[in-house]
């Protein structure tokens, strides 16, 4: 069964964070367009995903890659598993800490798509998050 594109309506997308609450990220704004998010160093984020199908996809995965001055650092790819048409659904992805210490503070580009079992690409989002260095900031343990 093919899966087109406009199959899949990504509705929301959010950070997550114990610092801030829910940061809401602005869809369709494409890389560089909107302001970046700004997060504190060693912030524990997670992902919020809000969509809408209008067939079965079997296999949703979730991939986020995050990349600075065009060095991709880390890639994580998370099954979401199947989903029946309907919604909407509201997915939290697992936890993450970002880095924490000024070498990692900078601008980040990351970019999150979504793929049916078969590899083929549902959504795709990518936006900038900051990381700051707040003053009295634990120092990274050793």
């Amino acid at each position: 069964m093919d899966l087109p594109r406009s199959a899949f309506r990504l509705l929301d997308v959010s950070l997550h964070t114990e610092e801030r609450g829910r940061l809401p990220v602005a869809l369709g704004s494409g890389s560089g367009r909107a302001a970046p998010l700004v997060l504190p160093e060693g912030s524990v984020v997670s992902v919020g995903l809000t969509f809408r199908l209008d067939r079965e996809v079997d296999g949703l995965t979730f991939e986020a890659e995050r990349a600075r001055d065009g060095l991709v650092l880390a890639t994580t790819r998370t099954l979401l598993g199947g989903f029946r048409s309907g919604g909407p659904y509201e997915v939290r992805l697992p936890p993450e800490r970002m880095p924490v210490g000024r070498s990692h503070c900078g601008l980040y580009e990351v970019t999150g798509r979504l793929t049916d079992g078969r590899g083929r690409e549902l959504a795709r989002e990518a936006h900038h998050v900051r990381l700051v260095h707040l003053e009295g900031a634990p120092a990274v343990p050793s």
